[in-house]
Order: C-alpha cells, then sequence, then structure tokens
C-alpha cells in the first residue's frame, strides 16, 4: 500500500488556462518526497514556441527572452517522465496541472504511471475553517514560513510539499493513524465535508483492525 509521504508535487506555469485552447507549459517545478523528506527536485523553463502574454509575464515573472533561450518543451518534458516514472503525483489544484502533464506528454508520446492527488481538495476537507484554500493562504493558516514569491513552479511546488507533510502529520495525531495511504487522500477529495470524519474513522479501522 504506497504511503502518501512518497510522492512526487509539481507545479506548471503555463501561457494560459487550458491546452485545449492551444496554451503550452512554459515552467516545470517538482519535488520529490521520500518516507516524508524531500530528497530531489526538479526545475526547467521551457520554450512553448510562442510568445507569452504581458499578463502571464506580470503574473510569473517569467519573460519571453527567457523562454528564448530555454530548451523546447518537448525536451524538458522527456526529461521530466523520467524523474516522475513510478511516483504517485500531488499538485495544489491538480485538475489544472494535469491536464497540462497529459498534453505535453502526449505530444511526445509519453505516459506515466502514477496517480493524482489535490492538496487543495484535500484541503478543503482537512482544513474547513480556513478563510480560503489558495496555497498563500493556507501556508500561512498552518503557519509555514515562507520567504520567495509565487507562481514561480518549484517554489511553488516546494511550498506545497511542505504544506502536503503537514496536512498529513495534523491528520495522523488527529485520528490517531501511523500513516496516511495515498489512496485514502484520494477518497477524501472525492468525499463531502461532513463525511470526512467518518471515512477517516472507518479507514483507520481497516487499515488497523483490533
Amino acid at each position: 500500500m504506497a504511503d502518501a509521504n512518497t510522492v512526487i508535487v509539481l507545479d506548471f506555469e503555463t501561457t494560459g488556462l487550458s491546452p485545449d485552447y492551444g496554451d503550452r507549459a512554459i515552467e516545470i517545478g517538482a519535488v520529490k518526497i521520500e518516507s516524508g523528506e524531500i530528497v530531489e527536485r526538479f526545475q526547467g523553463l521551457m520554450n512553448p514556441g510562442k510568445p507569452i502574454s504581458s499578463f502571464i509575464e506580470n503574473y510569473t515573472g517569467i519573460n519571453n527572452f527567457m523562454l528564448k533561450g530555454a530548451p523546447p518543451c518537448e525536451d524538458v518534458m522527456a526529461q521530466f517522465a523520467d524523474f516522475i516514472a513510478g511516483y504517485n503525483l500531488v499538485a495544489h489544484n491538480a485538475s489544472f496541472d494535469k491536464r497540462f502533464l497529459d498534453a505535453e506528454f502526449a505530444a511526445i508520446s509519453e505516459s506515466y504511471s502514477g496517480q493524482f492527488s489535490c492538496s487543495m481538495l484535500m484541503a478543503r476537507r482537512i482544513y474547513q475553517d480556513a478563510p480560503n484554500h489558495k496555497l498563500s493562504s493556507l501556508i500561512s493558516y498552518t503557519g509555514i514560513e515562507s520567504q520567495g514569491g509565487f507562481h514561480r513552479a518549484l517554489y511553488d511546488a516546494e511550498m506545497t510539499a511542505k504544506f502536503w507533510l503537514v496536512m498529513l502529520a495534523d491528520m495522523e495525531q488527529q485520528y490517531g493513524m501511523s500513516s496516511i495511504p495515498f489512496s485514502l487522500t484520494q477518497k477524501l477529495t472525492k468525499t463531502p465535508k461532513h463525511q470526512v470524519a467518518r471515512l477517516m474513522h472507518s479507514e483507520k479501522a481497516r487499515i488497523y483492525p483490533q
């Protein structure tokens, strides 16, 4: 049973909101976690083959000059395929990052075996009293120190990784579990908020039968 504390946390910066409208990745950042410890990082700017808008430049701090000298998406994503091989994946608002991962991998006929879980949907169940569930707000809510700027891929992946580990630790303490299976995080993201405690207690009984 795969534990949730051995995963790769990833984040994309992109030219826009959806690959369905021709948007491409411009940066990937990822953090590899093994048994609750960050052991490796991956970061790469990539040239999407077209200029990015001033909005994206202002939002990310990535500009067209930086991307002009970057390798093409295909090269960076081929390297990233090796990095994530065999690992489950986590992202904040994972549906967004999964769409771009799937699209960029499809362009180079690559695939991945890991499954996704979403730290944002998890946080909505575990931290129901948080003011909102943006990554920056949750970092502040859980008391994680942050010094960089959000909306760069590796920094966001790093902050998501730290938040993910804090959230797992809080779950373990609250429900008296020594570890959280990755499959349980996936179940939680689809569980109504008022049924979270029931799910956690039933999963604990299943994992640790008396």
